[in-house]
């Protein structure tokens, strides 16, 4: 699944390929513009019902996944346990 802040990135491409300014898309949905700021840069916590309101206005829809982990290659080992010399 996707972070807040991956989530507020892909909303804010899309309200702009629409053409609709924060503004814009606050007076279509009745959502405060700062709620839409706050869902745009992933600070949002608030109900779903908004996100959901948001979402619809922007033709977009919310999918849950299972949860996947991936190890890392044998190749990024190193990188990963890599300490800095100082």
């Amino acid at each position: 699944m996707a972070s807040r802040i991956e989530i507020g990135k892909a909303l804010r491409a899309k309200r702009t390929e629409l053409g609709y300014t924060q503004l814009a898309l606050s007076k279509l949905t009745g959502i405060h513009k700062s709620t839409i700021s706050e869902i745009e840069n992933g600070r949002f916590s608030g109900s779903f019902d908004i996100f959901e309101r948001l979402l619809d206005a922007l033709g977009l829809t919310f999918e849950v996944e299972h949860k996947t982990h991936r190890l890392p290659d044998w190749d990024d080992l190193d990188t990963l346990f890599n300490e800095d010399e100082t």
